[in-house]
């Protein structure tokens, strides 16, 4: 993970246009602040005592919403728009893969996860005794109420998918935690705001999750809010932001359909398949580094924790000899692909390695 501590902004990977897989078209421009990797990337650190890091993160991205006046999923580690995609021809990519790009075509997709990642970061926060200004709390209770209205809406979702946007589970999740987790920080301040309101609308929407994504078929919650029995790793991530218990038994039973779904071999997990989840782009990819600590982190909360730390020791064992991951690894080969090193990839390290410790009583 690459980060500018000097003004709290955190970047995805240091690296352009490293393929998914060798070959593919499937280059990105990684070298942005993106809210939710970031987000990702500051509960990690706070979990292992760099808080400071962690509240520089909270600022920056304030800032940074104000400024372009309404929230970006990516921005430029100064807080500026990300400049747009081009290809750049004069280049052949690494290992002949082109196309070489710079900038990023998703900057401006909606993406309602945002929502609840600025929000819950804030709860972490203030839990900590930090006090917080009147502008910083309406710029929040904004976020808030515009979680309340956005979850109804299409996105493009955490994968950012390049076809037509749908209403997905996660990004509903998402913004049910802006929803909980503002309810209880006006709350348990006293501040100012619909804090009732905002309760009520997250119990209705944990239910709603729970009742309309679940296929009874399938037996497993689905990556649509509308249901349908198509599953994507994202799902594993639901519990993990307390959207809904990690021993719900939809819960349960989500789990082990990703894990037999999914499943790349030998602990590898694919974000999701490309035939039952069009994403607008051609070709396949490798399995996703962060999906399989999402399932470390299921088990462990379902009570298996010897099947989670033999994963979690396969994953941090395919690390480089410096001890780093890539964003993605070949399930055939164990290669690296994608851009290296990955933040999303050394937060699952950092998380499910705190996770696993409590587990087995140790003092974090």
């Amino acid at each position: 993970m690459c980060d500018d501590w000097g003004n709290g902004a955190l970047v995805a990977a240091p690296t352009s246009s490293l393929p998914a897989p060798i070959g593919g078209i499937r280059n990105w421009d990684y070298r942005y602040a993106w809210i939710r990797d970031a987000a990702f990337a500051v509960f990690a650190l706070r979990r292992i005592g760099f808080d400071g890091e962690a509240d520089a993160f909270l600022g920056w991205v304030l800032d940074a919403f104000e400024r372009s006046r309404r929230p970006r999923i990516m921005y430029t580690l100064d807080g500026d728009q990300v400049p747009d995609e081009i290809e750049d021809a004069g280049l052949e990519g690494y290992r002949g893969s082109a196309p070489v790009r710079w900038g990023n075509g998703a900057a401006d997709q909606r993406q309602h996860d945002v929502y609840g990642e600025i929000l819950d970061c804030a709860d972490q926060w203030l839990r900590r005794g930090s006090e917080i200004q009147p502008a910083m709390w309406a710029g929040l209770a904004g976020l808030t109420d515009a979680a309340g209205r956005a979850w109804r809406q299409p996105d493009q979702g955490i994968w950012e998918v390049r076809s037509d946007g749908r209403p997905f589970t996660y990004s509903a999740g998402l913004c049910q935690v802006a929803l909980d987790r503002g309810a209880q920080i006006a709350e348990r301040l006293g501040l100012p705001g619909d804090a009732g309101r905002w309760r009520a609308e997250a119990g209705r929407l944990r239910d709603l999750i729970l009742e309309q994504s679940w296929d009874e078929r399938a037996q497993t919650l689905s990556v649509y809010l509308d249901g349908g029995g198509i599953v994507d790793a994202s799902l594993l991530n639901l519990p993990l932001r307390h959207v809904v218990p990690v021993d719900h038994p939809r819960m349960v039973a989500t789990t082990r359909a990703v894990a037999e779904r999914l499943s790349a071999g030998d602990g590898l997990l694919y974000r999701y398949l490309h035939e039952e989840h069009p994403d607008g782009l051609a070709g396949d990819e490798g399995a996703f580094v962060l999906c399989s600590f999402w399932m470390v982190d299921n088990l462990i909360g379902q009570g298996r924790v010897e099947e989670a730390e033999e994963l979690y020791t396969s994953l941090c064992s395919r690390a480089s000899p410096l001890g780093l991951l890539s964003e993605q690894i070949s399930p055939t080969t164990g290669a690296f692909m994608g851009n290296f090193p990955q933040a999303f990839s050394h937060i699952g390290v950092i998380a499910s390695g705190v996770n696993l410790d409590r587990a087995k009583g140790g003092s974090r």
